[in-house]
């Protein structure tokens, strides 16, 4: 009996490292079997109307490092994934692009199942995906993966929300038996970010066609360091400051700690028609990041309060007789430093920050994220009738944010000794239940062949945050028996860099849907395939939507053929990004005005969101436009795709709202604002500069095309593939609301620009008896920074690696990532700004030349 009895549902492995479209049935390897972008039994790669690339798991395997989403960086031109430095929860859960649109606009799938969004909610990274909440994908064993399919079409007419640029399906490996276990280390030529992980898959024979195949794979990787001092910090330690760290700012990749993964992947048949079928993850992780450099001397709601150094009183009724006049380099200031101890000689019942940091801080955030699913099914038929497909499934994502190295300033000298606090928890839950139905059609004289697939699905998904402890979130201590209050005096509340949730902010959203839909694909003539298909969903917030696409495929030779696709779409807005609550110090404000500031996001929907202009978010809607060509032959294969991708109502935060004003006590309107806040429970509003929230607001029009190709020259010197992708992208700001988000000119540049319109890359391996040798080139086109305000100059790397087959079971890989050490264009602003030597949001990174080496094992 035959591993897969239903062949609708059947898989099939691809040969290492050719994309789908270059599966050709003439050289003797068997044409690829994808599972996504069709439901129609045996669909090859080659036969797809639309265009999918493959990456197969052993070629993800090769390269240095373990986290899925670098891994695909590298091999897939459209699909871009930033550092994130200093981005809060993005850090953590980083958001990537597919077609430089929003990380919640792919939809993400493992063995064609719906995969759970992560926890984090994107904050301080480029516009195209600030503010999507997708999977989290580091948390995927590339160990686990036969191959990742990605389909780059509009699909949310075949599998419902998020699919606007597009599908991944991660296809997990089957084996019943054998296993592979490798570690691997490197570093970087800096002499820091060194990554050690261990991973071993095992396959397991269950009955007599059963298997279970697991993956366990665990690591870490230290933090990297690219920063220069900034002018602030420098001039503060020239002049006798000891205690200001050098650098004061940190920028590069954070610290990654106890990084386990886990996937189980199952099956078996209890009837000779029926498979029972589970697959399973579970993974932990604590991610360890830099924040913003908090300066002794100007640090508003901390050190200082306006042109005055903020000192507080300790006795409860303001008779400590404390200074209210302190210039920050005036009275007990020498050196670069304020003399706490002194200062505390002649005021004992006052206090100042600098009594706890003297340099200033660099507060420490992350996070521990735990992250698990489970999916479950029955699926059967008969061959040549109905087949069907039943499955449950669930996944969690939750991330306990930590924050040290900082204050609570409203605390004052009651800080935690340790100056570690516990802000809270983001939690993302979502259940899923699918029925799936497959029937292939006689029409006689009017197809060849035809497929109907239709079913249902009901998914559920909630949005939890859990409130921190105590010391993360209030405005109040005892101190000697007198009840203090130093947020009435100027000191901020709430720990800072990241507040953290009280009682009253925590809370859970969830919401409900509903979908049907029909797939129907036909061969009117046996070189012309054409699919419809319809889905229409509904949902408890914003109602029904109905959307359709149309695909066709016209081979024009056994070798050339024409594709082309027109769809409809959506994306549902999260029940986290419509009732997040966020504060972050950023760059805050327009104009003149814009300067590190506390900003926060609010829900549209919270009574302040209201007043201000919120209303309840709507899905975003797109039409997707594609066509392509499409060359499959002996050794050369090639695809040429172009699209044209329009998104409506595209959710954006509002612009910056200014909240904390010298003549607030004076403003009524925002005196009521602050009020409505703090009943809330949001203690550290009255230290926001600025709030805002998310709404519905403009149009972008992404366009662009995918050149694809790969060629295979075998000679007696050995064997060698050469493969090359150009993806050339696209976005304009079509439409958007006067006075809106997007009134403005540096946040419509950072849509259009913020993201790399051009990518290249090129590749060739060569196989020689034991030895295989691949060489790669990994080109960016440039990109515009926002924080920064500044465009900046592409770049381009190149990979080298070496593989050895020491015996049978054993082989050796040598790789060097970033071979030349290149790194990308320095940011002029450095030392007079922030301290980043290079722009944050640099699309290939700036670490610089990372070398490894990998020892495998097989049997």
């Amino acid at each position: 009996m035959p591993r897969c009895a239903v062949a609708a549902f059947c898989l099939a492995s691809a040969p290492p490292g050719m994309a789908a479209d270059e599966q050709p049935a003439t050289h003797g390897i068997e044409e690829l079997v994808v599972v996504v972008g069709s439901r129609r039994a045996g669909q090859s790669a080659a036969e797809s109307k639309s265009p999918v690339h493959v990456v197969d798991g052993a070629t993800l395997r090769e390269r240095g490092g373990t986290d899925v989403l670098d891994l695909l960086r590298d091999s897939v031109p459209s699909f871009n994934v930033n550092m994130q430095p200093i981005a809060d929860g993005a850090t953590i859960v980083r958001p990537p692009n597919i077609r430089n649109l929003a990380a919640d606009h792919t939809l993400v799938m493992v063995n064609g199942k719906r995969r759970h969004r992560g926890a984090v909610i994107a904050w301080l990274v480029p516009k195209a995906s600030e503010g999507a909440q997708g999977p989290d994908l580091s948390v995927i064993p590339s160990m686990a993966l036969e191959r990742v399919e990605v389909l780059r079409d509009g699909a949310a007419a075949q599998y419902g929300s998020d699919a606007v640029a597009g599908v991944m399906n991660f296809v997990l490996k089957d084996a019943a038996a054998g296993g592979a276990a490798e570690v691997r280390y490197g570093r970087t030529a800096a002499g820091d970010g060194e990554a050690v992980t261990v991973a071993v898959n095992r396959g397991i024979a269950l009955g007599a066609a059963g298997f279970a195949n697991l993956t366990v794979e665990y690591g870490e990787s230290g933090d990297t360091v690219r920063s220069v001092q900034r002018a602030d910090a420098a001039a503060l330690a020239a002049a006798g400051n000891a205690a200001v760290p050098d650098p004061a700012q940190l920028w590069g990749s954070p610290e990654v700690r106890d990084n386990l993964k886990t996937f189980l992947n199952l099956g078996f048949w209890p009837t000779e028609r029926v498979e029972a079928y589970a697959f399973a993850s579970y993974a932990t992780k604590e991610t360890d990041g830099g924040f913003y450099y908090r300066n002794p001397n100007d640090r508003e709601g901390v050190y200082t309060q306006g042109a005055h150094r903020l000192v507080g009183d300790l006795t409860g009724d303001n008779s400590g007789a404390c200074p209210a006049d302190l210039a920050p380099e005036g009275a007990y200031y020498a050196n670069g430093v304020f003399q706490s101890d002194a200062f505390r000689e002649a005021h004992p019942s006052c206090f100042v920050m600098n009594a706890l940091f003297p340099g200033g801080f660099t507060p420490r955030f992350g996070g521990h994220t735990t992250d698990y699913s489970a999916f479950a099914g029955l699926r059967g038929g008969r061959d040549g009738g109905l087949t069907w497909d039943l499955s449950v499934g669930t996944g969690v994502s939750d991330v306990d944010f930590f924050i040290y190295n900082t204050v609570n300033a409203a605390l004052g000298p009651a800080n935690p000794a340790d100056y570690r606090f516990d802000p809270g928890d983001y939690v993302q839950r979502e259940t899923t239940v699918n029925v799936d139905l497959a029937y292939p059609l006689d029409w006689g004289v009017l197809a060849d062949a035809a497929n109907l697939a239709f079913g249902a699905e009901w998914r559920e998904e909630e949005f939890e945050i859990r409130g921190g402890e105590p010391a993360s979130w209030e405005r109040r201590f005892d101190w000697m028996g007198a009840a203090v209050d130093l947020q009435s005096q100027g000191f901020t509340a709430a720990t800072n860099g990241f507040p953290g949730f009280s009682p009253d902010t925590a809370g859970r959203w969830s919401r409900a849907n509903r979908a049907l839909y029909a797939d129907i694909e036909a061969d009117p003539r046996p070189h012309w395939t054409v699919g419809l298909a319809v889905r229409w969903e509904d949902y408890e917030d914003f109602g029904g939507t109905t959307n359709g696409k149309l695909a066709s495929r016209f081979a024009l030779n056994d070798r050339l053929a024409l594709r082309g696709t027109v769809s409809t779409g959506f994306r549902a807005p999260t029940p986290g990004q419509s009732n997040a609550i966020n504060a972050t110090s950023k760059i805050g404000g327009e104009g003149a005005e814009r300067a590190l500031s506390i900003v926060s996001t609010i829900a549209p929907t919270s009574p302040v969101g209201v007043v201000l202009g919120g209303a309840p978010l709507k899905p975003e809607r797109s039409t997707h436009l594609s066509l392509g060509l499409v060359h499959v032959g002996a050794s050369l294969t090639a695809s040429l795709d172009c699209y044209r991708i329009r998104v409506r109502d595209r959710l954006a935060l509002s612009r910056d709202i200014e909240l904390n004003r010298p003549d607030l006590g004076r403003d009524r309107v925002r005196g009521d604002l602050l009020a409505m806040l703090e009943r809330a429970g949001l203690t550290s509003a009255r230290s926001w500069n600025y709030i805002n929230y998310f709404t519905n607001d403009f149009t972008t029009v992404t366009t662009g095309c995918e050149a694809t190709g790969s060629y295979r020259l075998q000679t007696a010197a050995g064997f060698t593939v050469f493969t090359g992708a150009y993806n050339l992208t696209d976005t304009e700001v079509d439409r958007y609301t006067p006075g809106g988000p997007l009134d403005d000119a540096r946040e419509i540049r950072d849509y259009e620009a913020g993201l790399p319109k051009r990518r290249l890359l090129l590749s060739a391996s060569h196989s020689l008896g034991r030895f295989d040798v691949t060489a790669r080139l990994n080109r960016y086109g440039g990109w515009y920074d926002s924080e920064e305000g500044l465009d900046f100059d592409g770049y381009g790397m190149v990979d080298v690696l070496v593989h050895y087959v020491a015996t049978d079971s054993l082989t050796v890989t040598f790789g060097a990532e970033n071979l030349f050490d290149e790194t990308p264009e320095e940011n002029p602003n450095a030392r007079t700004g922030l301290g980043n030597r290079f722009s944050q949001y640099a699309p290939g990174g700036f670490n610089g030349r990372f070398a490894y080496v990998k020892v495998g094992l097989e049997w």
